[in-house]
């Protein structure tokens, strides 16, 4: 069995072979990091929740700009459309 290492080298160079976590995967380890913390006292129970509010909010936010990110890629590939013409 070969390794191409110069291959490799420009994967790991190039940022190639690395996958990006997305927003979602981010926010579902913050949910599980959340709902895995067990509050020994009511200050920290509040705090939590509020976090868990807050993570709901920032749910809400992503799913509105990946609908606003759709139809500005949608737009865009529209006026690439009319512009060739």
């Amino acid at each position: 069995m070969t390794v191409d290492l110069g291959r490799l080298t420009r994967e790991f160079i190039m940022g190639e072979s690395l996958d990006t976590p997305t927003i979602k995967s981010y926010i579902q380890s913050l949910e599980e990091t959340l709902n895995s913390l067990n509050p020994r006292t009511i200050k920290e129970k509040n705090k939590i929740q509020i976090a868990k509010q807050h993570l709901k909010e920032v749910k809400r936010h992503v799913r509105r700009m990946e609908e606003r990110l759709n139809i500005l890629e949608e737009k865009v590939s529209v006026l690439e459309e009319k512009k060739e013409k």
